[in-house]
């Protein structure tokens, strides 16, 4: 029955809420990633990649319960003073790795849109990667991703019900609106310039938090994490000019049309 107090709804109403708001980038990975699969097979390589990937969330929580105090003791310790130091533990290379390779997908796959000629034809020209290559990306990504939000968690509560649950229910919500996101990114192709720059801001997030928690310095320079309101921030920011660049943009068409009427 003590399952069942107020103090753990209250936990749960809140870590469903953190999950939520961590999930986004998230989710929008999974639908810019779900893309390189063969058209006919995107919409399973997402259900699976969300189902396989909340499954192994779960198994590592209760991991990460386990051997918390493990996972956070340092591997191995980097003092080129002046240069390089830090402590770096399971954790933060979990952080910097995931935001290394987050980066470069970014960027990669910005200089992809730019590239090409004919929109099209791109996904023919460019050739889909297997279903099970794309799923197996995005179940990786996820598991990079839930280390922020676990590790968020677990400051809230200990107790694995309340977290499974929430892990479950964020999950649930993935796996209903990735489908609409998807959708939307496709019918709308001048946003996914636009996720892909999120993105590139979810890599230095990670880089941020990474380097932050193994005290990381460079060149005598302590790296700082950025903060998820500034996040939040960021990423408003640029919605709203990219909303306001497409609005200016038919402004200034309709005007020439005009003219040359």
């Amino acid at each position: 029955m003590e399952l069942l107090s107020v103090e753990n709804f209250a936990n749960l109403a809140v870590l469903i809420f953190l999950q939520a708001v961590l999930g986004f980038d998230n989710l929008l990975y999974i639908s810019i990633e779900s893309q390189r699969a063969p058209a006919a097979q995107q919409a399973a390589v997402r259900r699976w990649g969300i189902i396989i990937a909340v499954a192994l969330r779960v198994i590592l929580l209760f991991v990460m319960i386990k051997l918390i105090s493990s996972l956070t003791e340092p591997f191995f310790d980097i003092n080129w003073t002046g240069v390089i130091e830090g402590s770096f533990n399971f954790a933060t290379i979990v952080f910097l790795f995931g935001g290394v390779f987050i980066m470069y997908t970014a960027v990669k796959e910005i200089f992809h849109l730019l590239s090409i000629d004919d929109l099209a034809t791109e996904h023919s020209d460019r050739g889909a990667s297997s279903a099970m290559k794309v799923t197996a990306m995005i179940v990786f990504m996820n598991l990079i991703f839930s280390f922020d939000s676990i590790l968020s968690a677990l400051a809230i509560t200990d107790v694995f019900a309340v977290l499974a649950v929430a892990i479950l229910a964020s999950g649930a919500a993935m796996y209903l609106l990735a489908d609409r996101v998807t959708e939307f990114i496709q019918k709308n192709r001048k946003y996914e310039v636009l996720g892909l720059f999120i993105l590139l801001i979810v890599g230095v997030v990670l880089l941020g938090e990474g380097g932050h928690q193994a005290h990381l310095k460079l060149f005598g320079h302590a790296v700082e994490p950025m903060s998820k309101a500034t996040f939040y921030f960021s990423v408003t920011v640029l919605v709203i000019v990219d909303i306001i660049q497409s609005k200016y943009r038919k402004k200034l068409e309709a005007q020439k049309q005009g003219v040359h009427s």
